[in-house]
């Protein structure tokens, strides 16, 4: 992408004002512990400690807006007593420039380095730096400046406890969180009636596992639906696509794919109904159609073999979904008087593998894996996320890491704002450093978006709360009042983009700033000038210190490929030894393999946005990858679907797949690093000798699979092959051979 096209679109980024939805009880409450802070400020020590307290304040509120699946007043409160002793220090070192220089930089430097441990914790301490930048300027003794701080401590417990005395929607995050996840997979069990072999994106399922974690506390207040129901969600994606998917038996049309597409429906409208049950605290109501699908007497004569047992196994879990979610259905109660859909429902099946008449049956091994789901999931509690921030923090402090390249940077060009803004003769110096902070990121992207809706907010905002000013005259109650308007806005419009966010931002600090004493006109002119100056060297210090995405992605593939390779071999390793107990390692793999593929994904989005050329990937050969990884997944997770009980046949060949596949795919990931064509001979050979050895396939399906998972790994060397030449150690393209090129040809080269 050329740098004109990048600037075009992250200028179209940052202006951008998205559709979400709002939350205003949340800003309200936000809004109101300012105003309480203001309120006992100005009452008691005047205007000067209002606007520090108001800050402090402020900043606790926003801290509690970012991504957290229960707002932590703990959050506040750090915040706050940061900004204190910030805010504390940069007064002691204000009146000797070159200390409060050191200061600056020391202090962005550890903000910037603080992104390691997580963007909550990033933006927090970026924030307390700009702010700092402000209310060092407002005390005008030590003691002075030892009541601000308190002030702003003061501002953090308000908020805090204001989050513990008036919780909004308490589980409400969990709650969309789980219903998201159940949703998604209706939506992907009705596309599987169309698409066999539709793909599935997990990030719904990530999401509600990390809400699933909570702390003892909360554990022992969650509600009852929220226990479970996400593990029994994990076991249904796999049998879903296993049900669906020609490979595993059922033909592309036929009375087999029409039953199976029935069973699709039903156990869409089934998720459907157990989401909005969750989503809103609902009973249960069950469709009861989609309940009488699953009681068709004559199925087992229709779908034999792995389709029979996807089914079986579907029903269960669907059952224990439903419960789960709700409780008894209030709809489609059997004749019996049992719930429809949850324990009434028969739990055997005749010993011939086929149902009874009126009966469903059932595969007791799915009541075993989601059962064992429903282990409790545990946060760390705040103070034992210090050690692990910290950690986090140590392991990025390193030549070429991307938050060391951040932190440097960062730190250099608020020495260079603070610099230029006290050179040049506008007052306010610290505009243009606190505009740096503010919108540098670690990315390309998000840094340069950032500055263009820094400055177009910043434009609107000021103008608006100019005229406001010149309108009405306001005096410091007045002013507050706005100051507070402004900031309740801007906690209700947070999550729709950067532009209204710099808006309300901007109109809050010459309100505030108003209430202090200060006269739009000394401040209006050199903010707009000076936050252009902090946004173009921001932009300019990413062009010249660059951290880009780009030359990563064959990185990201190549972690992507081992854990992929990992979590399959894990699944044929089931196969080979039955009655060891392996399935938390298939659950594991599975765990790694999801964050390494959305580690890959975010990597693209940011590459994509980047104004550089590709280093030996380009985009068309990341898509066809992409697509190889995204088959090899999903063909473990049709094995995935049917792992064998303890006591099942074992299936010797695959132990030696397994390990072939698993060292294949490490080897093959250190290939693609440094630039090379991964080959798959080790694969071919166990494949090939376990042909061999059971040349009667009485293990057909695990056997066909993993003919499909030696396909899915040469379509990926094919899609490299048509990459970039790899690179030969003196820096040269080797020639490639003349001839026609065939799959395996190209796996071996």
């Amino acid at each position: 992408m050329s740098w004109r096209r990048a600037l075009k679109d992250t200028a179209r980024s940052g202006i951008a004002v998205e559709k979400k939805r709002l939350e205003p009880l949340i800003a309200v409450r936000g809004a109101a512990g300012l105003a309480i802070v203001i309120a006992l400020s100005l009452w008691l020590f005047g205007p000067a400690a209002a606007a520090s307290s108001a800050f402090g304040a402020f900043q606790a509120a926003i801290a509690t807006f970012q991504r957290s699946w229960r707002p932590r007043p703990e959050l506040a409160i750090a915040s706050g007593t940061s900004l204190a002793v910030s805010t504390f220090l940069g007064y002691l070192t204000i009146s000797k420039e070159p200390l409060f220089l050191a200061l600056l930089v020391v202090w962005t430097f550890a903000a910037g380095m603080s992104w390691a441990a997580g963007p909550t914790i990033g933006l927090i301490a970026s924030s307390n730096v700009a702010i700092m930048l402000v209310t060092v300027t407002l005390p005008t003794s030590v003691a002075q400046a030892a009541g601000h701080a308190a002030m702003m401590i003061v501002g953090g417990l308000v908020q805090a406890a204001l989050i513990v005395l008036f919780p909004v929607r308490r589980w409400g995050a969990h709650r969309d969180a789980l219903a998201d996840a159940l949703a998604a997979e209706a939506d992907y069990a009705r596309r599987l009636r169309h698409d066999p072999v539709a793909s599935f994106d997990p990030q719904p399922l990530m999401e509600a596992r990390n809400a699933a974690a909570v702390t003892p506390r909360q554990a022992r207040r969650r509600p009852a639906e929220l226990h479970g129901a996400r593990g029994i969600a994990e076991r249904i994606r796999p049998v879903l696509a296993s049900l669906a998917d020609p490979a595993m038996g059922v033909p592309a049309e036929g009375p087999a794919r029409d039953r199976v597409r029935e069973l699709l429906a039903s156990a869409a409208a089934l998720l459907d109904a157990a989401a909005h049950a969750i989503r809103h605290g609902e009973p249960v109501k069950v469709p009861p159609a989609a309940l009488a699908t699953f009681r068709t007497p004559d199925t087992g004569s229709i779908l034999t073999g792995a389709p029979y047992r996807a089914m079986t196994r579907l029903n269960t879990l669907l059952q224990d979904v439903v419960e789960t979610a709700g409780g008894a259905p209030q709809e489609g109660a059997s004749q019996d008087g049992a719930p429809s859909g949850a324990r009434g429902t028969a739990r055997s099946a005749e010993t011939d593998g086929r149902s009874t008449p009126g009966r469903a049956p059932t595969d007791p091994g799915a009541r075993g894996t989601a059962r064992s789901a429903l282990t409790t999931r545990s946060r760390p509690t705040f103070l034992a996320l210090i050690p692990k921030a910290l950690k986090a923090m140590r392991s990025e402090l390193r030549r070429g890491s991307p938050v060391t390249r951040h932190a440097t940077r960062v730190s250099a060009v608020a020495a260079t704002g603070y610099i230029l803004g006290t050179w040049l003769p506008l007052g306010h110096g610290y505009w243009a450093p606190l505009t740096s902070v503010m919108v540098m990121r670690p990315d390309f992207s998000q840094t340069y978006s950032r500055a263009v809706a820094r400055l177009a907010g910043t434009v609107i905002g000021v103008a608006v709360a100019t005229g406001a000013v010149q309108a009405a005259s306001p005096g410091t109650l007045l002013s507050g009042a706005l100051a507070v308007a402004s900031a309740a806005l801007m906690y209700l419009l947070m999550r729709t983009g950067q532009f209204a966010t710099q808006a309300c931002i901007a109109a809050y600090v010459v309100f505030l700033l108003g209430m202090g004493g200060e006269e739009w006109t000394q401040t209006v002119p050199e903010r707009v000038l000076l936050t252009l100056m902090g946004g173009f060297l921001a932009m300019l210090a990413y062009a010249v210190y660059p951290a880009w995405e780009t030359p990563r992605l064959r990185t990201r593939l190549a972690d992507w490929l081992a854990t992929q390779g990992t979590y399959a071999a894990a699944v044929f390793g089931s196969y080979a030894d039955p009655s060891a107990s392996n399935a938390p390692d298939v659950r594991q793999a599975l765990l790694t393999a999801r964050t390494a593929r959305a580690a890959w994904h975010a990597a693209v989005a940011r590459a994509t946005a980047e104004p550089v050329r590709h280093r030996g990937l380009s985009r068309t050969a990341a898509d066809d990858a992409e697509d190889a990884l995204a088959q090899l997944g999903r063909v473990a997770m049709l094995l995935e679907a049917h792992l064998p009980e303890r006591g099942a046949t074992p299936v010797p060949p695959a132990a030696r797949f397994a390990d072939a596949l698993r060292e294949s795919t490490h080897q093959g990931a250190k290939a693609i690093r440094e630039r090379r064509v991964p080959t798959w001979d080790a694969v071919r050979e166990a494949l090939d000798a376990w042909e061999t050895e059971n040349p009667e396939n009485a293990d057909k399906v695990v056997r066909n699979t993993a003919t499909l998972v030696l396909d899915t790994l040469t379509e990926l060397s094919e899609a490299l092959d048509t990459a970039v030449p790899p690179m030969t150690l003196d820096g040269t393209a080797p020639e490639k051979p003349d001839g026609p090129r065939n799959p395996k040809d190209s796996a071996t080269r």
